[in-house]
Formats: structure tokens, C-alpha cells, sequence
């Protein structure tokens, strides 16, 4: 931990404030995905650029925050069918953001207290509130590492992931909203082979994806507005998506709408009103 002071109540919005996020490393003078998605869901940690940037997407696109709001409902799912139905007892959740209650381990807790939870993200804003993350039930494990999903030989040598997960043990890999951030040319679908190998037999993988499939005029506009405010944002089609899962048993039904894929209650009326692939595969 950088320090022990707590930000985590702030609003964001203050000029004393974001000095003194400034001072752990925090770019507040442009946007920055995380917080954008944060301002979305109705968080607090996000500031005028992240603002501007949430706003000029959803001009575009104007349920974009009911979407990522489904988006997170998805994970949620996808984690209480791992823990549930699959029997993982620890995660390894990729990407993870700026914390919004319920997290990865607060879902899979109330389904097994002896879950292992390993958070990983390379963004200082995610690193300075790790502390709220790391809060967990008697006899479960929960850790932050600040890393790059891009470099998975790296992460997988990290001795806090080592001392937290058992990879002999089928392991939960989350990537949720993540891959978008890498382009084409940076070989998203070789790095997520790199994570899927290192991973033991019955081990699964829960994922997300924005696609331009449903709305094909509103997302490239959102594509555009985030490389005009110096974001890589990549939207990927079905086919795109259902290749990050090569090799791997995909659980019915497949790689779907999130909105689609295994909903509370009745079915909804629009599938792909929210605008992610979604899907979870299993390892043999």
C-alpha cells in the first residue's frame, strides 16, 4: 500500500482532492476508463475529464450507464454459477477497477467463506483504494496486485498470487469490460491463451466484451470519442469475442448478450439492449 490514508468516500470533485490523488500517481487531467465506467455505475472516484468523456459517450449511446450496469450484473452471475455450480473456491479477477460493492469476494463469500480472491490491475487510483478490496470473511483470502494483465508470465511469478492461489486447484479467471483496452495490434487473444495455459484442468473463465454488433453507428461513435480523448476502446464482434475462449468448453448458453446469459427471473424483453458479448468456459 501506498499509504495509509483513505480517499475512498471522496467525491472526486474537489481541487484539493485531486492533488492529493496527483501525489499517488493519478493523471486527473485526462480520462481514464475506470473511472469513466465509475461515474457510470454512480461512484464517487472520478473527476471532470472522466465526467466529460462518460457524458460525450452517452450522447452516443444514451443507456450506456443502464448498460454497464448490466454489465455488472453479468459478473455477478457468472461468479455465484462459478462458486455455485463449479465448485471454484478462489478467482483471479483481471481488470478489477475501482471497487463497487458487491465485489468478486463479497459474491463468492456468501456462497463458500473459504473463497481466495487475487485482484489485479495496473491503475494507481485501483492501487491506492486496494484496502477496501481486501476486506474478507474469517477463514477466506483476499489480495490486490498492481500489474498488467499483458504480461501474464509476470503475474503468475507474483508471489502474492502464489501465497493466495493454489494452481493446482481449479482457479475462476474474470475478465470483465478489460479486453476492449487492448488493440488489435497488441494481440489481445494471445495474452488471454498466455493466462488460459497457466490455469489447471477445471478452472473457468468469465468474460466480457463490447461489441459494435448491435448498434454498429452509436458504438463507433463511443470508439471515437474515446481515441479523441486519448482511450484505446476496441468493440469486437460474437466471432472476435468467442475466440478468447479457443480450446476451453463453453457453459450453455454460450457466448451470448450479458443480459442474456443465465438472467434472474424472467428472460428480458430486449436481450441486446446492453450492448456486451458475455460468456464463461470451463477447461477440460
Amino acid at each position: 500500500m501506498t499509504s495509509s490514508q483513505d480517499f475512498s468516500d471522496q467525491p472526486g470533485n474537489d481541487p484539493v482532492e485531486q492533488s492529493q490523488w496527483e501525489r499517488f500517481g493519478v493523471d486527473t487531467s485526462a480520462p481514464h476508463s475506470a473511472r469513466v465506467y465509475d461515474y457510470w455505475l454512480g461512484g464517487k472516484t472520478n473527476f471532470p475529464p472522466d465526467r466529460a468523456m462518460g457524458q460525450a459517450i452517452e450522447q452516443a449511446i444514451p443507456s450506456i450507464k443502464a448498460m454497464a450496469k448490466e454489465n455488472r450484473a453479468f459478473q455477478g452471475r457468472a461468479v455465484r454459477f462459478l462458486a455455485q455450480e463449479q465448485g471454484i473456491r478462489q478467482f483471479l479477477d483481471l481488470g478489477t477497477g475501482i471497487p463497487t460493492s458487491p465485489n468478486t469476494h463479497e459474491i463468492a463469500e456468501a456462497v463458500s467463506p473459504g473463497t481466495r480472491v487475487v485482484y489485479v490491475d495496473n491503475d494507481p487510483i485501483v492501487l491506492a483504494h486496494a484496502r477496501a478490496l481486501m476486506v474478507s470473511t474469517p477463514g477466506s483470502h483476499t489480495t490486490y496486485i498492481h500489474a498488467d494483465l499483458g504480461k501474464p508470465a509476470e503475474l503468475f511469478a507474483d508471489p502474492a498470487l502464489t501465497s493466495t492461489l493454489d494452481l493446482d486447484q481449479p482457479v475462476g479467471l474474470l475478465l470483465i469490460a478489460v479486453l476492449m483496452l487492448i488493440a488489435d495490434q497488441d494481440d489481445p487473444w494471445a495474452k488471454v491463451a498466455e493466462l488460459r495455459d497457466a490455469l489447471p484442468s477445471g478452472s473457468c473463465i468469465a468474460l466480457t466484451h463490447p461489441t459494435q454488433d448491435f448498434d454498429p453507428e452509436g458504438v463507433d461513435k463511443v470508439a471515437q470519442a474515446a481515441r479523441q480523448g486519448g482511450m484505446t476502446l476496441v468493440p469486437r464482434s460474437r466471432e472476435e469475442v468467442t475466440r478468447f475462449f479457443d480450446g476451453w468448453e463453453l457453459i450453455e448458453p454460450g457466448v451470448s448478450p450479458v443480459m442474456a446469459w443465465r438472467p434472474d427471473g424472467e428472460p428480458p424483453a430486449d436481450p441486446t439492449a446492453a450492448y456486451y458479448w458475455g460468456a464463461v468456459a470451463r477447461k477440460k
